[in-house]
């Protein structure tokens, strides 16, 4: 269910922030490297979602702030366009490529990947985590 107050308030607040990903994504004044973005977006998704109170919220605003978020990544990438898709996008060959053009530590880029497999597969990335709890406790 959506919150329009709640979600005025964290686009008003998360603004600085869209515009300032929005400005490191930028190759020219109307030109945007959508890998990039992607990258952007789902690393800030990555690291509110890991700790909200570092950024003044808690779990309840995330419900929010995903939906304030789609809208913005909309507008850059498109219709359709949404924290899945970058997510879904980093999983594929060319947001590998993308990594690896951007030089990401492979730290970044190893949560970045498990947070797709959490967003793209939540059932089997549950019986993967499974299945490294059971390996570690034998």
């Amino acid at each position: 269910m959506s919150n329009p107050p709640l979600e005025a308030e964290l686009d008003a607040l998360f603004a600085p922030l869209f515009d300032d990903l929005l400005e490191q994504a930028s190759v020219a004044e109307a030109i945007v490297d959508k890998d990039r973005y992607r990258i952007l977006v789902a690393t800030l998704w990555m690291n509110v979602v890991l700790r909200p109170a570092s950024v003044g919220l808690d779990e309840s605003h995330l419900e929010p702030l995903h939906d304030v978020l789609n809208r913005r990544i909309e507008r850059v990438l498109g219709p359709g366009e949404s924290i899945r898709s970058c997510f879904r996008f980093l999983n594929g060959r060319d947001g590998e490529q993308a990594m690896q053009t951007a030089r990401l530590t492979p730290e970044h880029k190893d949560m970045l990947l498990y947070f797709a497999s959490m967003i793209l597969d939540p059932e089997r990335h549950r019986q993967w985590m499974d299945e490294i709890r059971r390996s570690r406790s034998r």
